[in-house]
């Protein structure tokens, strides 16, 4: 099934990545479309930015490159957090489950308080220029 999108849900880079991964595993274009399951054109396009992939695409690509689905979608600074949030994150794994129901109340909290913030500001913007 091919979703044609009218707008870009996928980086640009999308085709380098993909054509580059698939250069790096010393594929063809025709041998990984067999793979996939999909026509050598299907890959051509989606190596050229012509069309975009639908999710079951993403991953028959994944598998078949043997990489995970976000190397293939994202850039590589939308991929990796931030070092210091990566390493609470890691430090918080190691909490008690109490700990840890607190942690997510926490960051629930303010990520709530952060999305009404946002939203009271684009209201009172939209309200100032009518």
């Amino acid at each position: 099934m091919l979703a044609l999108f009218p707008w870009r849900v996928i980086s640009m880079d999308f085709g380098k990545r993909l054509a580059t991964l698939r250069k790096d595993r010393k594929l063809t274009q025709a041998a990984l479309a067999e793979k996939v399951g999909c026509h050598v054109t299907m890959i051509r396009r989606y190596e050229a930015d012509e069309v975009q992939p639908t999710l079951e695409i993403i991953r028959k690509l994944s598998r078949a490159l043997s990489v995970s689905a976000d190397t293939l979608v994202f850039d590589e600074n939308e991929r990796n957090p931030d070092e210091e949030l990566r390493l609470q994150f890691e430090a918080i794994s190691q909490f008690t489950p109490e700990e840890k129901e607190v942690a997510r109340v926490l960051l629930e909290s303010l990520i709530l308080k952060h999305d009404a913030n946002r939203f009271a500001r684009n209201n009172s913007r939209a309200g100032t220029e009518k």
